[in-house]
């Protein structure tokens, strides 16, 4: 772990990194490739000494409300923030100065703040994202080895729907000859029926391989599936966007179980949801 100073806090689309790098040791990892341009070991976790104070003078200056969003180059709760609280600090700026907020983890340790979750969403509207790939428990801990597992994230899922705050479930990536298979997947979509999610984000059956991934990914490959690196490299030479051989009839499995239950599965409303500001104390006292 190191520090260093920012500049900014949000981005142009109000999106918000506390942190740069991951310990989680997921072997797919995207935020791995190079041309994010860090400049620091992955796992040596980057510090944003002043995002609080940052964050507060931001969200002080901002004309109207909106929601932030967090999660989606560095998972907001890596171990250290249990004890450096950042994320938590944020969240209780941006309750006291009346924003939305939406979170993607893959850490149950975000239960550590329901209480200022189910604060904002009585107020405005919160919403939690957990990834969900692989329903096989031992194979989880191989593909993410230091992250909660399905399981756990499925009843972190759970409570978070007791407690009235909606969940969105990504669906990714799906890893071809690993976990592309209809059992994993009526398995998630089945927690997801469970938990009540209001949508899964899909991108496809398959994952994205780029310069620095790759390579870590190939690595992990000939760690835990010795021969399936060669299989990878036979089949889908140096593509980027490699989809599954099974995915025609996984698509359709999915888009079905959605439909049935009535849970978003369409990205573009998804994200529109996502990003819809909602201010509900206002919105009740306009009825008198």
């Amino acid at each position: 772990m190191h520090f260093v100073k920012a500049k900014g806090i949000l981005s142009p689309q109000n999106g918000m990194n506390l942190y740069r790098g991951c310990v989680h040791g997921c072997i797919y990892c995207d935020s791995r490739s190079k041309c994010y341009q860090m400049e620091h070991p992955f796992e040596d976790i980057e510090v944003k000494e002043n995002a609080v104070p940052l964050l507060e003078e931001t969200l002080r200056r901002k004309r109207k409300p909106c929601m932030i969003g967090t999660g989606a180059m560095t998972d907001p709760y890596v171990p250290q923030e249990l004890e450096l609280c950042h994320m938590r600090q944020s969240l209780e700026l941006i309750e006291r100065y009346g924003f939305g907020v939406t979170i993607l983890t893959k850490s149950d340790r975000i239960l550590r703040d329901m209480d200022i979750l189910k604060r904002i969403n009585e107020k405005t509207k919160c919403v939690v994202q957990m990834t969900l790939t692989t329903w096989d428990e031992e194979l989880c801990r191989i593909l993410e080895p230091n992250v909660s597992t399905t399981k756990a994230r499925f009843e972190a899922l759970k409570q978070f729907r007791d407690a009235g705050i909606p969940t969105v479930v990504w669906l990714c990536p799906i890893l071809p000859f690993i976990n592309d298979t209809e059992e994993n997947l009526r398995g998630i979509l089945d927690y997801c029926i469970q938990a009540q999610v209001k949508g899964i984000v899909n991108f496809g059956m398959g994952l994205t391989l780029r310069e620095g991934n790759r390579e870590y990914f190939y690595q992990k490959l000939d760690q835990h599936f010795p021969g399936l690196k060669q299989k990878y490299i036979r089949t889908y030479g140096n593509r980027y966007d490699i989809s599954s051989l099974h995915h025609q009839k996984l698509e359709q499995i999915f888009h079905e179980s959605c439909e049935k239950n009535g849970i978003l599965h369409s990205n573009g409303k998804i994200f529109d949801y996502l990003n819809a500001f909602e201010e509900k104390e206002y919105e009740q006292l306009s009825l008198f």
